[in-house]
């Protein structure tokens, strides 16, 4: 066979054009994609799928590795007052099951998002506590605690998950001693870890994992098996997965080998 040839069939059958609106489709279904598998979906290299995309007039784009909707903040559409009634039931399970964990004089850490207001909602009352949070909705629940101390990390606020972020917060946060850090994540999978919508959310979550004694992961049970654009953890960084709410016996064999603890019922 010839050079040409070679070439010739080797040359992807799609177009630019068609490969962006498989693309597009793909994105809208998941929220995002990670460039393996876009490259994976379209059968090209990533080199290729990255050169569609930096020609591209479309509101896709790279970012941290994974290929998003660029039109919203996070490449998906994710807001505070979306999530609030979502999956309720489940994460009030998962959230008193996280606080029974907590003990008197414990400086603990709880992450931003609709399930840690829950958790808020869920601590031990008169418990003495310290609580380190940058994110309104939960520094309001814990700032009414006659016994608790509240930190709230500063910096710039994202009204998408009514939190802060700033270098200045993270340098904070680093130099604190924290025994258990509760954390919430908009998707969890067995092979993808953990991650959420919010980019800006990533760097505070990796620094109080780093940081706290224990890292314990609380989520309902729809999270699990999803992908968020914004990774931030694998799950073996974390000491304990709690998860409320009913789970497929196909999907818990994703998780057999991991400290999970599944709360189904009240207890």
């Amino acid at each position: 066979m010839s050079k040409m040839a070679e070439i010739a069939n080797a040359r992807p059958s799609e177009t630019r054009v068609q490969r962006l609106q498989r693309l597009r489709r793909a994105v809208e279904t998941s929220g995002a994609l990670h460039l393996k598998d876009a490259a994976e979906l379209l059968k090209v290299s990533e080199m290729t799928v990255r050169r569609d995309l930096a020609g591209s007039d479309t509101a896709l784009a790279l970012l941290g590795g994974y290929v998003v909707n660029a039109a919203s903040p996070t490449g998906i559409k994710y807001t505070f007052e979306q999530e609030i009634d979502q999956h309720t039931q489940d994460k009030r399970l998962a959230c008193r099951s996280a606080a029974a964990s907590i003990r008197e004089g414990d400086t603990i850490f709880i992450d931003c998002g609709t399930t840690m207001q829950s958790l808020a909602d869920c601590l031990p009352e008169d418990l003495p506590l310290s609580v380190i949070c940058y994110s309104l909705n939960v520094a309001t629940i814990v700032a009414r605690r006659p016994a608790t101390q509240v930190m709230l990390m500063g910096g710039l606020y994202h009204p998408s998950s009514q939190s802060f972020a700033s270098d200045d917060g993270l340098s904070y946060l680093r130099r604190l001693g924290i025994n258990k850090a509760f954390i919430s994540a908009g998707g969890i999978h067995w092979t993808r870890g953990a991650s959420c919508s919010n980019f800006h959310e990533v760097a505070i979550k990796q620094a109080v994992i780093a940081t706290a004694m224990e890292s314990i992961l609380v989520v309902d049970a729809s999270k699990l098996g999803s992908l968020k654009p914004a990774f931030f953890a694998d799950i073996s960084a974390f000491s304990q997965i709690i998860v409320g709410g009913s789970v497929t016996p196909d999907m818990r064999k994703h998780f057999r080998s991991l400290p999970v603890e599944y709360v189904t019922k009240a207890t």
